[in-house]
C-alpha cells in the first residue's frame, strides 16, 4: 500500500471559481484592506468589520462551488487499489469531499467555511443558517445558545491552527512515501514545512503550482502546468 499525501492549496480550488489570495489577482492583491475581514483582532472588536464580513461571505460564490477535474483526480486515486490517500489541505472550502473522499481523511489545516463557532460558548452550527439570517435582516447574527460573537469555523489571521490537526499532518508527512503540494504558494508556516518534513523522510516530493515555491530546489518534480489538467496527469501516471 503506498501512501500519497496531497497538500493542496487555493490554486487547486481556482477552476471552480474560487479565486486565491496571493496569486496575481488574488483577493489580497486587489483589496489589501480586506484581510481586516478575516483577522480576529480586528473582527471582534469591530462590529462594521463583522457586518462586511458577513456580507463577503453572503456574496461569495465558494459556497455554491463544485469540484473540479483536480479534486476529483484525488478520490479517483483515493479509490484506486494499493494507494492510501490523505489530504492535507489549507483551503476552507471542503471541495475535497464533496468530490467523493470521506471527511476522516481530509485534514483541514484552516478549518472549514461550512459552519459557524461561537466565540464565548464554541457551539458550533452551520453557515448556511447563520447566512440565511443575514439574509432576512441580521447583519451581524449572534449565537442563538448564548448571545456571542459567531465567527466561520476557519482560522483566521491571528489564531493558532488546531494542535491536533497539525500533528496529524506531520504524521502524515512523514510517513508518506509520495507527497503532492497542489496549488499552494508554500510560503505560510506551518502548513508549508510540511513538504520539507516530508521529503527529509523519503518521500518523493512533487510540487504543482503556476508560481515559483521556497521548495522548488528539495522537490523531485516541479510542474507549472495549469492545475486543472496537471494534477490529473500526474495521478493517473501515478496509478
Amino acid at each position: 500500500m503506498t501512501l500519497v499525501a496531497i497538500l493542496s492549496g487555493a490554486g487547486i480550488s481556482t477552476d471552480s471559481g474560487i479565486r486565491d489570495y496571493r496569486g496575481p489577482d488574488g483577493l489580497w492583491r486587489r483589496d489589501p484592506d480586506a484581510e481586516k475581514l478575516v483577522t480576529y483582532a480586528y473582527y471582534m472588536a469591530d462590529p462594521e468589520i463583522r457586518r462586511r464580513a458577513w456580507l463577503m461571505r453572503r456574496d461569495s460564490a465558494a459556497l455554491r462551488a463544485e469540484p473540479n477535474a483536480a479534486h476529483r483526480a484525488v478520490a479517483e486515486l483515493e479509490r484506486t487499489p494499493g494507494f492510501a490517500v490523505r489530504v492535507i489541505t489549507q483551503n476552507v472550502d471542503g471541495l475535497h469531499q464533496r468530490a467523493g473522499i470521506a471527511a476522516r481523511k481530509v485534514l483541514e489545516l484552516h478549518g472549514t467555511a461550512r459552519a459557524v463557532v461561537c466565540t464565548a460558548c464554541h457551539a458550533r452550527s452551520s453557515m448556511e443558517d447563520a447566512l440565511a439570517r443575514v439574509a432576512a435582516g441580521e447583519d451581524d447574527p449572534a449565537c442563538e445558545v448564548c448571545g456571542g460573537i459567531l465567527k466561520p469555523a476557519t482560522v483566521m489571521f491571528g489564531e493558532r491552527l488546531d494542535p491536533v490537526v497539525l500533528g496529524q499532518a506531520m504524521g502524515i508527512a512523514k510517513a508518506a512515501e509520495v507527497f503532492v503540494a497542489v496549488g499552494s504558494t508554500l510560503q505560510v508556516q506551518p502548513a508549508a514545512s510540511l513538504a520539507g518534513v516530508a521529503a527529509e523522510h523519503g518521500a518523493r516530493l512533487v510540487v504543482v503550482n503556476a508560481e515559483p515555491t521556497p521548495y522548488d530546489e528539495r522537490a523531485d518534480e516541479v510542474i507549472r502546468e495549469p492545475i486543472g489538467t496537471a494534477l490529473p496527469a500526474l495521478l493517473k501516471r501515478l496509478g
